[in-house]
């Protein structure tokens, strides 16, 4: 977007100076790429996905490596994508068979597309393997399509909807401690397709119990501890698929996530 001021520049002569405002909504969305400093974590290729991820070995995995979600071609575009429909997660069973990022990450700006194969389709991804930004078609609550889950409604529903792709922008800053204490809780914003849904919401903590994340059973999920985590994309049986994820670690000295 172009904006222009007009400069007096003498008594008699008026000139325009004109710049560019970065549009956000320009940087994110379907088919962003990664910026400079980013780290591809799946680029559609069982290579990547073996490498970069493992199954979260929580109270309940039922799930062995070599990890069993399938790569297939992209119900959409051209290349191909991850399956969640892990069948050790069949019939809903969180934390069977979800799969982490071997490695662990502090404050970030995520990139994550997925599409949802049929209605009611379910899966989430979890910050530091904490915290869910829900995957739910068919349900606009707070556990539905984009909430944090159990605390914060999307502000909007810019949704696709079933068989087309979604996005979701992630910038999050993790919990702060003092002399070993929390003192400042996480705080994240995030933009759904292209649209900001959540500006600098605090999170409060991690639902779901122990087979959700890490810290679940801490105090009923309010036991934050001091320590990085991965990201998480959860297995709940159904057809949710997934494709060009990246992550760029940051450091965000000010408990300020907006972007």
């Amino acid at each position: 977007m172009n904006n222009c001021l007009i400069a007096l520049v003498s008594a008699f002569t008026l000139t325009f100076i004109c710049f560019n405002i970065h549009d956000v909504s320009a940087q994110t969305g379907v088919s962003t790429p990664p910026p400079d400093g980013a780290t591809v974590l799946f680029d559609g290729s069982e290579v990547m996905l073996h490498e970069k991820w493992t199954y979260w070995e929580g109270p309940r995995l039922q799930a062995s490596l070599p990890i069993k979600w399938e790569i297939i071609p992209d119900p959409v575009d051209e290349g191909t994508v991850v399956s969640s429909n892990d069948p050790a997660a069949a019939g809903g069973l969180y934390g069977a068979a979800d799969i982490i990022t071997k490695e662990k990450f502090n404050d970030f700006h995520l990139h994550v597309e997925f599409l949802v194969g049929a209605e009611g389709g379910n899966s989430g991804v979890y910050l530091q393997n904490r915290y869910e930004i829900q995957i739910l078609d068919g349900d606009e609550g707070i556990h539905g399509m984009a909430a944090i889950i159990n605390e914060h409604l999307p502000q909007s529903n810019p949704y696709h909807g079933i068989g087309k792709w979604n996005a979701y922008d992630i910038r999050f800053r993790a919990a702060r401690f003092k002399d070993g204490e929390l003192n400042e809780k996480a705080r994240v914003t995030i933009y759904f397709n292209g649209e900001k849904i959540h500006q600098d919401k605090e999170i409060q903590q991690v639902w779901g119990g122990p087979n959700s994340g890490l810290d679940g059973g801490n105090d009923e999920g309010k036991g934050i501890t001091n320590q990085p985590g991965p990201i998480k994309l959860q297995a709940e049986g159904h057809d949710v698929f997934f494709r060009n994820i990246w992550i760029k670690p940051i450091r965000l000295t000010k408990a300020h996530t907006d972007f």
